[in-house]
């Protein structure tokens, strides 16, 4: 089958597309979709784009194996499933057309006076960011719970304002959409404002950046082109230098300098440094005002450049002299070398649906296998789900990412100034292009994503998230009963599938591969897995307390990956109580043996009342079950209906409390913190962080300093997983995913009476026949052919406003 992408909808309908734009029909009338035969199914079978009817013999089991395939809309029609349809579009993006309709509504209010983002100066009224403004819960869930109008769709926007006596940042909410009317100013809990000098940086600002940098490197020429074997910053053609820059840009509040180190600009250039870094102090919003503060070049701090190089030209400082730079020297390259044992003739195992997809996508409404859900991609933060229900019932509100940090340690000023904090950097509007059959199955569901963030006008980014069902190729279980005598009473198995909720962001130099994973036994998955390239730095010989030699001159500096979580979970219902499961030991006299003891372990359960008693530091002793029930409703066998949270994770804090830029991340310093739902406090982080951690304008440890109840409440757990990463040579080219993922599953917790993956119609039961043969009792067609596209990969990589 081929890849399918979705595009800017039509407001009622979903467009599919192969990549080839031959075909295109919409989701919403599957009946409608006609079968395709495909070249390399075998002939007695047909590989559909959307279904296909049993046949034949298994005719009479159609129903029964696709009941759980929701696809169809079989037995879907109760009134849950109906809301969570209704509601979903309270949690989509903004379209393209309520970003345009945002941008003509502010910009026609004089009194702001806004000017394009991408005009050239820095002392201007613009827009920064755009983004979906979500309603309140208890409001959308009149909706989601009752059938109830929705609350008006608005928009939450940035604004830069440069051209006034104070420049300051402010934002809004606009709404109604997609045509609005009015809008107010959005403020933080605690009226904290936004210093101008906390913004992100933008495109405008990195042209002047760039200015300043061919300013240095003109009066620095010699010494760089000396010491790379002929690189340059400017008039160079295939051997430049490029840059990165690194944050946060400063050592406290209302400060913007920037650390910046140069490299040569060949593919993976984040692992090419030449060892020249410059602190440039970028805060006045004229460029013409901006200094360098200090250089530092082999292992050397200079006040200036000028001494710098009058040092260098009197001998004063020992030069660099890089090997020379062969442009066949591949090493920061995907391009293959060294021996393979692996055939390139033919092709390794493909995914396949050799019957058309089980899941249905309408918009932003996902259903599979008894889940649905709603889902979105914050342009700040990323990839979130909400009104997550297992067979019409709501297991979590909202499951969102909040943040993303990496922490470095070095010997060289970029090195150690290095704490990057992605929402500071749009996290979530790097999503770029996924690759059919490497980043997500070539039969998955692509989707494009719209974003509005230094720009003047909406961005699509062309298939950036993709949706698909995988076998995990593992039993979700199964038994061999032996007879032991060299036969069996019965085998018994069923295959695990998930759906697959995923996109990327391309954060500069590392790729953050985010999934949702939803099981048939009402398990949920929430992993990240780290790839791209390391942050490398300056080869010191001091360096190697802080990182590994990978290469000449090479050093790939330690740091720590924390991402952080919101888990709003609603467990039968928003009353909600939180406990703690572990293990004591007891010794007690052996009943059947009074002159021995028993040792053994038994259950201690602690209810956890209070804010305070929920937040569980890093570095002390974390219980191994965390469990969250209603404790006014029951299972079938008197338990409290619950789910747990199971971390995969090997996360520790990353700075002593209260140290300076840990301020900005207080929500690091535990692993899990569990508080009362609050409106105000909708996100643990926020995009001001980056360029402002010491004073922050969102504190996550306000929200629970106040150590309200949390017994029977409407409660939001906040998780916290992460690993240490120290770079080694097998990082180059750069870092593999294998040991990279981390992240939490969702798992039910005697909030079933059984398993409910026992609705599965894939299970296999074998018994031995009265005959010596085996008897196979299943619920699905015993063979079912196979297919693979026939069509050429294909990728463009390019992203356009629209």
């Amino acid at each position: 089958m081929p890849p399918h992408t979705i595009t800017d909808p039509l407001p009622n309908q979903v467009m599919l597309e192969d990549v080839a734009g031959s075909r295109t029909f919409s989701t919403a009338s599957p009946d409608s979709v006609t079968s395709v035969t495909c070249a390399q199914c075998e002939p007695a079978f047909i590989c559909e784009e959307h279904r296909a009817p049993a046949s034949g013999e298994f005719a009479n089991l159609g129903v029964l194996w696709q009941m759980p395939n929701v696809l169809h809309g079989v037995g879907l029609a109760s009134r849950s499933r109906d809301w969570a349809h209704h509601g979903a579009p309270m949690f989509a993006d903004l379209t393209v057309r309520e970003m345009k309709a945002v941008r003509a509504y502010l910009h026609g209010i004089p009194e702001l006076e806004l000017t394009d983002a991408r005009s050239s100066s820095l002392n201007k009224n613009s827009i920064l960011l755009m983004e979906l403004h979500l309603p309140r819960k208890h409001e959308a869930l009149r909706a989601l719970d009752r059938g109830q109008a929705k609350p008006p769709r608005q928009a939450r926007v940035i604004i830069q304002f440069g051209n006034q006596t104070k420049p300051n940042i402010t934002e809004y909410i606009v709404s109604p959409l997609p045509s609005p009317k009015s809008h107010e100013v959005k403020t933080f809990k605690g009226e904290r404002p936004i210093r101008f000098e906390s913004r992100p940086i933008t495109v405008v600002e990195y042209d002047h950046i760039n200015d300043i940098l061919n300013k240095i490197t003109t009066k620095a020429h010699k010494l760089l082109f000396e010491t790379t074997g002929g690189f340059s910053y400017t008039n160079c053609s295939d051997r430049c230098l490029t840059f990165s820059d690194i944050a946060p840009r400063g050592l406290g509040p209302g400060e913007r300098r920037t650390w910046i180190m140069l490299q040569k600009f060949v593919e993976g250039y984040f692992i090419h440094p030449v060892g020249f870094e410059v602190l440039v102090n970028h805060q006045d919003l004229d460029p013409e005002k901006w200094t360098v503060e200090k250089v530092w070049y082999n292992s050397m701090y200079f006040d200036s450049v000028e001494e710098l190089v009058e040092k260098y030209e009197s001998g004063g400082v020992e030069k660099i002299k890089l090997p020379d730079h062969d442009i066949n020297d591949h090493y920061s390259t995907y391009i293959p070398r060294g021996q393979s044992n692996t055939p390139t003739n033919i092709h390794g195992p493909k995914l396949v649906e050799p019957q058309g997809p089980r899941y249905h996508i309408d918009h932003n409404f996902v259903e599979y296998a008894g889940w649905s859900f709603a889902y979105r991609v914050r342009s700040s933060a990323g990839l979130q789900v909400f009104d997550l229900r297992f067979n019409g019932e709501r297991i979590a509100y909202e499951i969102s990412l909040q943040e993303a940090i990496a922490f470095y340690a070095g010997d060289t000023p970029a090195a150690m100034q290095t704490k990057y904090i992605d929402a500071g950097w749009a996290m979530g509007t790097s999503t770029f292009e996924l690759a059919p059959g490497i980043d997500c199955p070539e039969i998955a569901t692509f989707v494009d994503l719209y974003h509005y963030f230094d720009t003047d006008k909406p961005v699509r980014h062309k298939n950036a998230l993709c949706i698909f069902e995988m076998t995990t190729a593992m039993p979700l279980r199964r038994h061999f009963n032996s007879n032991f005598q060299g036969g069996y009473n019965f085998y018994g198995g069923l295959e695990n599938t998930v759906l697959v909720l995923r996109t990327t962001s391309t954060v500069y130099n590392y790729d953050y591969i985010w999934d949702f994973l939803f099981y048939p036994n009402g398990v949920v998955e929430v992993k990240v897995s780290a790839t791209g390239y390391i942050h490398a730095t300056f080869f010191t010989p001091n360096g190697l307390h802080y990182g590994t030699k990978v290469y000449n001159y090479v050093l790939g500096n330690l740091h720590t990956h924390l991402i952080h979580y919101k888990v709003d979970l609603d467990i039968a219902g928003r009353e909600n109580s939180f406990e703690t499961v572990d293990l004591k030991l007891v010794n007690f006299t052996n009943p059947w043996s009074p002159e021995n003891f028993i040792v053994q372990s038994k259950l201690h359960r602690t209810e956890h009342k209070t804010e305070r008693s929920a937040a569980f530091r890093f570095g002390k002793n974390f219980p191994k079950y965390l469990h969250f029930n209603n404790p006014n409703e029951k299972n079938k066998w008197g338990h409290q209906r619950g789910y747990r949270i199971q971390f995969n994770s090997h996360a520790h804090s990353v700075l002593p409390r209260g140290w300076r830029e840990e301020n900005g991340i207080s929500w690091s310093r535990y692993p899990l913190a569990v508080t009362r739902h609050k409106d105000s406090e909708a996100t643990s982080s926020s995009i001001y962080t980056q360029n402002d951690p010491w004073e922050p304008v969102v504190s996550f440890e306000d929200y629970i300093r106040n150590n309200e109840d949390i017994v029977n409440q409407d409660l939001v757990a906040w998780v916290t997983v992460g690993f240490l990463h120290v770079p080694h040579s097998e990082d180059i080219p750069n870092t593999a995913t294998p040991g990279n993922a981390v992240g939490f599953f969702l798992r039910p917790y005697n909030f079933f009476n059984e398993d409910p993956s026992l609705a599965s119609r894939s299970t296999i039961i074998v018994r031995p026949g009265q005959d010596g043969k085996p008897k196979v009792q299943r619920w699905t067609p015993e063979v079912i052919g196979h297919c693979v596209t026939d069509k050429p990969f294909y990728y463009n990589g390019t992203y356009a406003g629209v």
